[in-house]
C-alpha cells in the first residue's frame, strides 16, 4: 500500500492531476462548444472525486481533488501543454509519466486501480455530451475524436 508519503511533490502533483488530464484529452480531441465543456467537466469531477475501488493511494488523490476543487484550485495545475508539442501528444506524454510512476512506487493492485480509474474518467468524460449533429439531430455519444483518444489513452496506460 502506498500512501501520499511515499510519492516526492512532483510526483504526487502529476498523479493528483491525471483525472483532469485524461478528461482534458477528451475536450482536446472533439472540442465542442462550451455546454459540451461543461458536461464533460462536471463528469470528470463527479467519477474523479469517487474512485471505483478503497486502494488508498486513490482514495488520498480523490480527497486532495475535492479539496482543491472546494477552495477553488485547479486541480491540472501545473499542466500545460505548450510550446512545439500538440496538445494531445501532451496528454499522452503526460500519462507515460504517470504510468511510470505507478510503475515505480505503486503495488500492482494500486497502480492496476489507478490506471481503471483514469480510464473511467476519460469514459465519463466522453459520455457525458452527445457530439456533432443539428440540434441533437445526428449526434453521437462519443465522436469518432473522442474514441480515438480513449484508444490512445488505453495504450499509454498499458490496457490495450
Amino acid at each position: 500500500m502506498s500512501t501520499k508519503t511515499d510519492y516526492v511533490d512532483e510526483e504526487w502533483m502529476h498523479l493528483r492531476r491525471s483525472p483532469f488530464v485524461v478528461a482534458a484529452a477528451i475536450t482536446i480531441a472533439d472540442p465542442g462548444g462550451p455546454i459540451e465543456i461543461a458536461h464533460e467537466t462536471t463528469a470528470a469531477l463527479k467519477a474523479a472525486s469517487s474512485p471505483p475501488s478503497r486502494e488508498q493511494l486513490l482514495i488520498e488523490v480523490s480527497q486532495e481533488i475535492s479539496s482543491m476543487v472546494a477552495q477553488k484550485q485547479s486541480p491540472l495545475e501545473g499542466f500545460k501543454p505548450e510550446g512545439s508539442t500538440p496538445a494531445d501528444q501532451a496528454v499522452i506524454d503526460e500519462i507515460g509519466i504517470v504510468n511510470s510512476i505507478l510503475d515505480a512506487k505503486a503495488t500492482q493492485e494500486e497502480a492496476a486501480a489507478f490506471r481503471r480509474w483514469l480510464l473511467e474518467v476519460a469514459q465519463a468524460s466522453a459520455d457525458a455530451a452527445k457530439e456533432g449533429g443539428f440540434m441533437g439531430i445526428g449526434a453521437v455519444r462519443v465522436s469518432e475524436g473522442e474514441q480515438t483518444m480513449l484508444d490512445r489513452l488505453r495504450s499509454a496506460l498499458g490496457a490495450t
